[in-house]
């Protein structure tokens, strides 16, 4: 559970910001700081975390209290450090942890949470119909979104320079990664209760939404059954990709073959989720044309 940190000093000194004990910290004084230097490195603690609150790299300056707040809870410096730290900053910057532990942890919280939740709010759902509903609500998709929308996390993200010179902070899959790091963090520093009130305020929604949309299905099996249910036939996807590639963008139009209409198109890392994202696009669609 909860695990328990002794104080922790910086390296840095700076007159706007203080450094904190595990029991002491005030979030609302604590900052991640963005400073333009290229060769800036993360200290270690002895066990291995970030020393250190301030965190050189180039990303504006903005207090961490806001983002706590987003997030519903509190962390030390030096996890949630480690929390927003991607695998390319820690190999600029040789020692610096990353969250990839956090976040297999989070991961693991985060899918009980939300079994538990799905469980409990649908007693009359069999195990597939449950599984399909929590596929959609921890889905790169739906993560993704409560990280730019709900924590607006992007410009906390510790990317090296490559990373970020490509728009590190706004691809799906590193804000995805983003948002079960703090769920581990949170459960690291707090406990199974605390992570799932963080759990719970992030979700949520989510879980509500896939209780509606897409009735318990992925999009793609939900689009056929809408399309079938309107005497449509199955529709089709259509292809394209670009970029190179070590970074290839997939693009999927969802057709209806008698009359190559397109209902919904979407993007993705790979194909299954260019489709599955133009399948959402298109079960919409069709939804307020039925109930037009």
């Amino acid at each position: 559970m909860g695990q328990q940190h002794g104080p922790r000093h910086t390296e840095h000194t700076h007159p706007q910001h203080a450094t904190h004990s595990h029991s002491d910290v005030d979030t609302s004084t604590q900052t991640i700081t963005a400073d333009e230097s290229d060769n800036a490195s993360t200290k270690e603690d002895a066990n291995g975390r970030p020393a250190s609150a301030e965190t050189a790299v180039r990303r504006p300056k903005e207090p961490s209290a806001q983002l706590l707040a987003r997030l519903g809870t509190t962390l030390t410096p030096e996890l949630l450090v480690q929390a927003l730290t991607h695998r390319s900053f820690s190999h600029e910057h040789p020692g610096a942890p990353n969250y990839e532990r956090l976040e297999f942890l989070g991961d693991a919280v985060l899918e009980l949470i939300s079994t538990e939740t799905l469980y409990r709010l649908h007693p009359d759902m069999n195990e597939g119909q449950l599984a399909k509903m929590r596929a959609q609500a921890v889905s790169e998709a739906a993560l993704s979104e409560i990280a730019r929308d709900k924590l607006q996390v992007g410009p906390f993200i510790l990317l090296g320079n490559g990373e970020a010179e490509t728009g590190g902070a706004q691809k799906s899959s590193i804000l995805c990664d983003i948002v079960e790091s703090l769920i581990g963090a949170t459960f690291i520093e707090h406990g199974i209760d605390e992570a799932r009130k963080v759990v719970h305020r992030l979700i949520d929604d989510t879980l509500v939404e896939v209780s509606h949309e897409g009735p318990a299905l992925d999009w793609k099996t939900s689009l056929t059954v809408k399309a079938h249910g309107m005497g449509l036939a199955d529709p089709e996807y259509r292809m394209a990709v670009d970029g190179p590639e070590y970074a290839q963008v997939f693009t999927a139009r969802a057709v209806l073959p008698d009359s190559d209409e397109v209902l919904g198109t979407g993007t993705g890392t790979s194909k299954r989720k260019a489709q599955l994202a133009a399948a959402a696009v298109a079960w919409k669609a069709l939804d307020a044309r039925l109930h037009r």
